[in-house]
């Protein structure tokens, strides 16, 4: 039976350990990890990713050093401007999820100009949650249904996708956390509901395709079974 393509996600954590700890500046972790990021996207579709969600910076993120903030946000616009061409030659589709009233207009502007590029890409689909909060996103697509509106999974689905600036996509198949931490911090948990977690002590300067590889490996030897039991599932698969 042909596997139907991955919706796979990571929070890139440990970039600023990983600097500190070799006695760098933290930007020099950041910058390490935004190089990473091309090697992983390269990599996801040979291994049946469809889609892949990377978590760069969360609304709680906003509280870090105001210098640290500045240099991720002249970072990103950095990436996107580097990237976006290779994304239009490779077939990658990118979006950015997320609030974007609180970022620069320069880089909102910069996300614009890349999502139009890279629009018709037949290929991977790329998501960059950026000033993201899974919690206040429900909270917002909440709030924009009707009082006499009855949602459904799907039509909520649709609605969150929206009000993140994005488009529908499927449920997270597998989500990756990498640093040694474990929990979600805020990560995709509408759509996490049935998804399988992995946390990998490597930090996100030192992941490579390899690891991705691993990670996938793993899940694919997982047996996923919604709540079903165990015979149940394998026949509705």
């Amino acid at each position: 039976m042909e596997q139907s393509a991955l919706h796979v996600g990571i929070i890139m954590d440990g970039n600023g350990r990983w600097a500190t700890r070799s006695g760098h500046a933290r930007s020099v972790g950041h910058r390490e990890g935004a190089r990473v990021v091309r090697g992983i996207v390269e990599a996801a579709p040979g291994l049946g990713i469809g889609v892949l969600t990377l978590y760069a910076f969360s609304a709680d993120n906003w509280s870090r050093p105001p210098g640290e903030v500045a240099a991720l946000m002249r970072l990103f616009r950095t990436y996107l401007r580097a990237e976006t061409d290779r994304c239009v030659e490779d077939g990658v589709r990118l979006e950015v999820i997320g609030r974007r009233d609180r970022i620069d207009h320069r880089l909102r502007r910069r996300i614009e100009a890349s999502e139009r590029a890279t629009a018709s890409g037949p290929g991977l689909h790329l998501r960059i949650a950026l000033d993201y909060s899974s919690r206040d996103a429900i909270l917002r697509a909440a709030q924009c249904l009707r009082q006499d509106t009855v949602p459904t999974r799907d039509s909520f689905t649709r609605l969150l996708a929206i009000v993140d600036h994005g488009t529908p996509v499927p449920e997270l198949d597998l989500l990756v956390r990498t640093g040694g931490e474990r929990r979600l911090s805020d990560f995709l948990l509408w759509e996490a509901a049935y998804a399988e977690l992995l946390f990998v002590d490597r930090m996100w300067p030192d992941f490579g395709a390899a690891d991705l590889r691993a990670a996938v490996g793993e899940f694919r030897g997982r047996e996923r079974r919604y709540g079903r039991l165990r015979q149940a599932a394998a026949d509705a698969s």
